[in-house]
């Protein structure tokens, strides 16, 4: 499948799938920023786990830009750039690194959050027994900062399943692209 000119221009549309989402994440991440009535003002840089999910989304991100145009020139010439097999093998390998950085990058941000959300609501609750006013400002202020935060963790999904479907057809390539080499190449005995 994944030597077909139809598997091939898969492969292209993946790559250019992961790049957007991954693209948006990082994007969503940086916009994402919360003033509270106090003047107090966070954005993702001031939780680890969020500059994690960042990290994660720019390596990504950066594979997938360096990846785009062999995956092009694959699929139009239907040839690799180089003959040996070392893109294949590359492929194969770097695939499932990234997508696994991926994988710990959405796991990361959907478990802070989460987290996050629980703790705010319950502070909140408490503080709302205590009959302290303004406090629904505030969490509707910091619940738009942690949506934000799920909507670029889901962006950083998307990419991370565009890079594991990505995995699937390298796996095949490589078994395709071995198989055909081996032939072709024989040894001195064979």
């Amino acid at each position: 499948m994944a030597s077909s000119k139809a598997g091939l221009v898969s492969i292209v549309l993946l790559r250019f799938m992961a790049l957007a989402a991954l693209a948006a994440s990082i994007v969503v991440l940086f916009l994402d920023k919360l003033t509270l009535s106090d003047g107090s003002k966070f954005t993702f840089k001031d939780i680890i786990a969020y500059r994690y999910v960042l990290a994660t989304a720019a390596v990504g991100f950066v594979y997938t830009i360096i990846q785009i145009p062999f995956a092009t020139y694959h699929a139009i010439k239907e040839k690799r750039v180089f003959k040996n097999q070392f893109l294949p093998e590359f492929d194969f390998y770097a695939d499932k690194t990234v997508a696994f950085l991926l994988a710990t990058g959405v796991g990361a941000g959907f478990a802070l959050i989460f987290e996050l959300k629980k703790f705010v609501k319950d502070f909140s609750d408490s503080i709302k027994n205590l009959g302290i006013p303004g406090v629904n400002e505030s969490d509707s202020e910091i619940d738009k900062f942690l949506d934000k935060a799920i909507f670029a963790t889901g962006l950083l999904f998307l990419g991370f399943l565009c890079m594991a479907l990505l995995s699937i057809f390298s796996s095949v390539n490589r078994i395709t692209t071995n198989s055909s080499y081996s032939k072709s190449n024989r040894g001195c005995f064979n």
